[in-house]
């Protein structure tokens, strides 16, 4: 029919949408798999940063699974992360309700919630240390004893200021994607609840906390996998001390490159550290059940 009247059939117009993928995916090979894969293949040799790079084997490999502070770095590194998890995660869910709400001056609270984020962990750090310098610091001008402490000189307390810091610089970021899961919870299941007599109270322990399953996944994969790099902060707060209190394995990993220029051992660190983040993301996918963004469209 179309060569009788001469009109060729009409082409449907390819996707362009895989095509803008491209720029993204360029740069995730280039700044993430890329160096990825070199740092796994300078586990297997011997360079001190400078000089000429030895395939070794599995030199650098025994060197450290054979280091007996490795199980105590690993030790440190997962109590921060489940001690921070239980600090960061209820003060989180219970900002991000607040602010969800209807108060007057949310917007404000939002944004003064918000500032520590935009510090640098360095700077935070630096202001920290100064304050809780026992000699000169805050309880010291403000003859206060009971801040007057060593604060990051015996162990137990430099552990506890390790927490504290974390958990106020990065408390802010978690509270708001909480704000944004609680927005989105269906106003109809509220207005059900105060039909039926449920308080605030209740209702924020049958409607609320429910309905952020998959917010509490999602803010947890990021405060699990992200308490793997914790350094600039411990570093200038403790340097792992005292003794190896505080020495996470990101840590451990930098003392071994740039202190003791021992890059192959420093290169299967870093590798541990990307295996252990990869387990912990896929357990807590795991534990998240069925597909989060799904559920959440189903239930809207």
């Amino acid at each position: 029919m179309s060569s009788l009247t001469g009109h060729r059939p009409r082409r449907e117009p390819r996707s362009i949408l895989p095509w803008l993928a491209v720029p993204a995916l360029v740069v995730f090979v280039g700044f993430a798999v890329v160096p990825l894969v070199g740092v796994f293949a300078l586990s297997f040799t011997t360079w001190d940063g400078i000089g000429t790079i030895h395939p070794s084997g599995l030199t650098s490999w025994r060197a450290v699974l054979t280091d007996p502070g490795l199980p105590h770095a690993l030790w440190v590194t997962f109590l921060v992360m489940a001690v921070s998890w239980a600090v960061q995660t209820p003060l989180s869910i219970l900002l991000g309700t607040f602010m969800a709400g209807r108060q007057r001056y949310r917007a404000v609270l939002g944004v003064v919630y918000f500032v520590p984020l935009m510090l640098s962990s360095a700077a935070i750090a630096i202001a920290y240390k100064a304050l809780l310098d026992p000699n000169f610091g805050l309880g010291a001008g403000l003859k206060i004893h009971a801040l007057s402490q060593d604060w990051l000189g015996r162990p137990g307390l430099a552990f506890g200021v390790v927490i504290f810091v974390v958990s106020w610089q990065f408390v802010p970021f978690h509270s708001l994607i909480y704000q944004g899961g609680v927005q989105q919870i269906p106003k109809s299941l509220y207005e059900a609840a105060q039909l039926d007599g449920a308080g605030r109270i209740r209702q924020f322990f049958s409607i609320t906390l429910p309905q952020l399953k998959y917010t509490i996944i999602t803010s947890s994969t990021l405060m699990v996998v992200g308490s793997l790099t914790f350094f600039d902060l411990i570093f200038i707060l403790t340097e792992g001390g005292p003794g190896d209190a505080t020495r996470v394995l990101a840590l451990d990993m930098y003392k071994r490159a740039f202190q003791a220029s021992l890059m192959g051992p420093a290169s299967a660190i870093a590798v541990i550290l990307v295996l252990v983040g990869l387990a912990l993301a896929l357990l807590l996918r795991r534990l998240g059940g069925r597909d989060a963004g799904a559920s959440q469209l189903e239930g809207a």
